[in-house]
């Protein structure tokens, strides 16, 4: 059984404090408006998956190619727009609401987010090289990385060696975070740990692929609306004249 994940929004980071008094540092996810607005399907696409939306948007924020999409589909164009692959008993219809009550209190997740940007930055703080000495005549290369280079044979230097450069802004997956707990009325999900990326970055939630999971809703979470109870009517006897 693989379900589906889920788009959510990091909020931030907080403290909650569990039964025993203990406090716990959790990183709010926010649901919002996530919603299935397609599926793939084995006879045409040749694989099983859920598309799903979140964060509507106007047709001329979005790229022309998903705007186009979404009109031949009659749907609202999305800010962001992902698949999840499942297996064939976790297909959720197009149109389906998502809530956070899609994960259960107690379970694990492995989230993936786009890191934090830190810019050029060199060796020593990216790689946290130890840097050169900062006597015995070294002159003005405290913090450089060293010899990079090999000698006459190969000649140059090798590919994937750890230099100055960009850090940050990469793709990066965290397993094995549990879900603390939840918050249905304004669909919020609190995950125990940190979550990569800034505030207001897009957070892919799915369930942790190195943990066994138990008791877990198929194919998703659906909200039961309790029905009106008929109100009592006092039958009124008709005398006759």
């Amino acid at each position: 059984m693989k379900r589906s994940g889920l788009i959510t929004t990091k909020i931030g980071m907080t403290r909650l404090y569990d039964d025993a008094g203990v406090a716990h540092a959790v990183t709010v996810l926010s649901v919002g408006d996530c919603a299935v607005i397609g599926n793939r399907t084995m006879e045409k696409n040749g694989y099983v998956a859920n598309i799903l939306g979140v964060c509507e948007a106007k047709a001329k924020h979005v790229a022309k190619p998903q705007a186009v999409a979404a009109e031949k589909s009659g749907i609202k164009p999305y800010r962001k727009v992902v698949e999840f692959r499942v297996s064939d008993d976790c297909v959720i219809p197009a149109g389906t609401q998502l809530s956070a009550s899609h994960f259960v209190v107690g379970q694990f997740v492995d989230v993936q987010a786009t890191s934090k940007g830190k810019g050029f930055q060199g060796a020593m703080k990216r790689h946290n090289f130890g840097g050169k000495e900062a006597s015995h005549g070294v002159l003005k290369a405290h913090r450089s990385l060293g010899s990079t280079g090999m000698r006459e044979w190969p000649g140059r230097v090798l590919k994937g060696k750890k230099m100055s450069g960009q850090m940050g802004n990469e793709t990066v997956t965290v397993q094995n975070l549990k879900v603390f707990g939840m918050d249905e009325a304004e669909n919020l999900i609190f995950v125990e740990g940190a979550v990569p990326g800034a505030n207001g970055t897009f957070v892919l939630v799915t369930d942790a692929i190195k943990k066994e999971q138990k008791e877990l809703p198929v194919p998703t979470a659906t909200k039961v609306v309790a029905e009106a109870e008929p109100v009592a009517t006092t039958e009124t006897e008709t005398v006759a004249e």
